[in-house]
């Protein structure tokens, strides 16, 4: 198979055990990191190690796949899919918002694994003034090229925050005196939900919606109307009309 079109390379996909290991010590973003099956001598232990010290997801995978993916041809049994952006912490999005003397407004994206809905959130995000947005380390889309596109640039103004586990980090935002507001087809309609003050809105996935241990942790539901014979929004549409319901409420009577 011919080397893939220059137009066509992946940057953000590294390769080989050097090359991975020297992005582990830079402290690069790592997305996730694919090791073939059976191959822990050596350097690709060194790299397993470091992994799992920063918490990067390591996905064992066949010799076959790992030749699929490859644009170098020369893998050397490891594949490093790196973030396009940096992340930030999540105690620095809520620091900035009140800095501004603003309060915090955040979204917690429950699984979006489509890059461009994640890209297309990202980018009313960033219109509609939200602080930050959150995402888990597993089970969803990262930083990716596809991601940044998308967003058309927005990807470089919105703070993205990775966590381990997305109950957890309601609980500490709870604490931190935000509301959790997650968007369920079964709540309250979002006309007649308060949704002012320091808030956090719940996204779901694109086909399951928000998991039901994370709904049963927000503080309340808020829903869309449906007047039409489809009874389901796209995800990256659904969070962009509650996004500027909590715009109106706090910006206007």
């Amino acid at each position: 198979m011919e080397k893939r079109q220059k137009e066509d390379w992946n940057e953000n996909q590294l390769e080989g055990r050097n090359v991975v290991l020297e992005a582990l010590r830079s402290g690069r973003d790592m997305e996730k990191l694919l090791v073939q099956k059976g191959n822990v001598e050596g350097t690709i232990r060194r790299i397993v190690a470091q992994a799992k010290e920063k918490g990067v997801v390591i996905q064992e995978t066949s010799r076959q796949k790992l030749d699929e993916l490859s644009q170098t041809k020369n893998h050397q049994g490891v594949i490093a899919l790196v973030s396009a952006h940096h992340y930030t912490e999540l105690e620095d999005i809520l620091a900035a918002a009140r800095e501004k003397g603003e309060d915090p407004f955040l979204l917690l994206l429950d699984g979006i694994t489509d890059p461009h809905n994640l890209g297309a959130i990202l980018r009313t995000a960033e219109c509609a003034g939200v602080h930050g947005v959150v995402i888990p380390k597993r089970r969803s889309v990262g930083l990716n090229a596809t991601v940044g596109k998308t967003s058309a640039g927005a990807v470089e103004y919105v703070p993205v925050a990775r966590v381990t586990n997305i109950v957890k980090t309601m609980e500490y935002l709870k604490k931190e005196g935000l509301w959790i507001a997650c968007a369920d087809m079964d709540g309250l309609d979002h006309f007649d939900t308060n949704m002012k003050g320091p808030i956090a809105l719940v996204i779901g996935s694109e086909g399951d919606g928000v998991s039901r241990l994370v709904r049963e942790n927000c503080d309340f539901t808020a829903s869309i109307p449906m007047y039409g014979k489809i009874s389901s929004l796209n995800a990256s549409v659904a969070a962009a009309l509650l996004m500027y319901e909590v715009v109106r409420q706090r910006n206007f009577k």
